[in-house]
Order: structure tokens, then sequence, then C-alpha cells
């Protein structure tokens, strides 16, 4: 039984990784082995490479990797360029989200405040609307104050769209820390606030760290609100794919893998880093002692 659950588990994680795995080949290939109507699979050095097209290698080239600080037609900037406002305004957005989201989860943990059940929905009915409904009146706000275009303007947005989920998951990491523990520390003499610093910002950072994962690949990935108010300026990575066109030689599909590979690389690192806490966050409160 273990042996079949782990095959499952296998063949799983292989066909999720697919997309992935195709899409580290390609950012290491030629452009004519990108865009073969005969797929090539397996890299070859430039020696080994055989020009015969009945062959699936392909020899392995580090170009496409060296053309993204070129400027492409239908982009203003280099991959690099929108690659740091991406870097920017997902953790300026993260940083926010998570940072007032446990201020907001605290209070409604500790106090005792009206309405605090139909505050909670509300808060939580934010994440029922789609995002793109919103869009038009956003942009009139947005040109009015002059935040299109702006890194400000979509870290604001993103984290005005987290935030409903930071608060419920930190609310819920935050009521399974015992209140025993801030008491202690009021007897000890700490104010409210260092007993909230000292205490409970250690006590709670598996769920912080959780809340950033989600936070950040929601700010991360979000392509509605970015090509919609930041058609110009502060472009993010999603937008910058989006509005690449291809040239007289067609879509350079080698530098959008690379391109994407580089842009899925944080996230992943991120990930690795956190993973500890991720774990740990997941199963959080589900066995009472």
């Amino acid at each position: 039984m273990r042996g079949l659950a782990r095959a499952a588990v296998c063949a799983y994680l292989a066909l999720a990784t697919l997309p992935l795995v195709w899409m580290a080949l390609t950012a290491f290939k030629a452009k004519e082995d990108a865009i073969s109507l005969r797929p090539r699979f397996l890299p070859a050095t430039a020696a080994e490479a055989d020009p015969d097209p009945e062959r699936v290698t392909f020899p392995v080239t580090v170009s496409a990797f060296a053309r993204l600080s070129e400027v492409h037609v239908g982009a203003v900037d280099s991959f690099w360029s929108h690659l740091g406002n991406s870097v920017l305004i997902g953790l300026g957005s993260t940083l926010l989200s998570v940072a007032l989201g446990t201020l907001c989860a605290y209070g409604f943990s500790r106090f005792r405040i009206p309405g605090a059940k139909d505050w909670l929905f509300f808060i939580l009915a934010t994440r029922f609307l789609p995002p793109l409904v919103v869009v038009i009146p956003i942009l009139v706000m947005y040109r009015a104050l002059g935040l299109t275009g702006t890194h400000l303007g979509l870290v604001l947005l993103y984290t005005a769209f987290n935030l409903s989920l930071s608060v419920w998951l930190m609310k819920g990491f935050i009521d399974d820390i015992p209140r025993a523990f801030e008491e202690a520390a009021r007897v000890d003499g700490y104010s409210r606030l260092q007993a909230f610093f000292r205490v409970i910002l250690p006590q709670a950072r598996t769920g912080m760290a959780v809340t950033a994962v989600f936070c950040l690949i929601s700010a991360w990935n979000e392509y509605g609100f970015a090509i919609t108010l930041n058609a110009s300026g502060a472009i993010t990575v999603p937008a910058y794919f989006a509005g690449l066109q291809g040239n007289l030689d067609g879509m350079p599909w080698p530098q959008v893998a690379a391109g994407a590979l580089l842009f899925v690389a944080p996230i992943v690192l991120f990930t690795i880093l956190v993973r500890r806490h991720l774990l740990r966050g997941i199963t959080f409160g589900t066995v009472k002692q």
C-alpha cells in the first residue's frame, strides 16, 4: 500500500513539474530548436549535437539569458527592469499585508469589538468580488491621484486585496496562542505593546511566514491590474510578457522561457527558505493539547 502511495505521488510530481521542465529546456535551446515541428527533448554539447532532424537532441546554449538585457519589440525596457519592478512591488505589498494583517488580527483576537463577527465577514466578503469588476472605478481614482504607472499604486492595491486573506490567516494563528503567555508578560512588567512584540510575534512567526507566501504569490503573479493600471511606467513581468510581440523573426521563445524561469525562481527560493514554517503552519492548530 505504501509503495502504491509513493508511486501515485511520484506520478503526480512528474505531471506537475513537466511544464517547468519543458520551460527550462526551452530556455537553453536555440530558436530553431524551440520552434521545431519535431520536438527535441535531450540537451547535448555542441560537439555531440547532430544536425540530423531525426534526432531528438539539441545543442545547449545560454544565448537566451544573455539577450534578456535587450529591449524587444513590444516592450519599453529590458526584462531585468521589469523584474526589478516585480520584486519591489511584490515585496512591498507582502510586507504591508503581513504587518497590517497581523495587527488587525491581534485586535480581533484579543479585544472585545462590537460586531466583530460582522466585521470579519465583511473583510472576508471582499475576497468574493472578482478584482476586475472594480478595475474601472480604481482606474478613474488612480488617474485623479496620479498613481497610474507607479510602484506605489500597485503596492497599495495589492495590499488592499491581500489584507483580507492576511487577517483571516493570522487571526487563526493568534487565536491558538494562549493568553496566559501575555498575562505572564504583563505580570513581569511588560506593557501590552511590549508583550505583543516580545511574546506574540515570536509565537506567530510561523503564521506570518505562511501568510507571506500566499500574499507574495498573489502579488507576484497578478496580471489584470498590472496590465490595466501600469500600461506604462512600473510594468511588472506578467504585463511585460503579455505585451511582448514578435519581430520579423517571430516571437523570441527561448528568451521568454529564460525570463519565465528567472521569474519563477524567487518564489521557489522563498518557499524553500520558509518551508519549515510553511509545513508547520499548514497543520498548526489541528491537534489540540
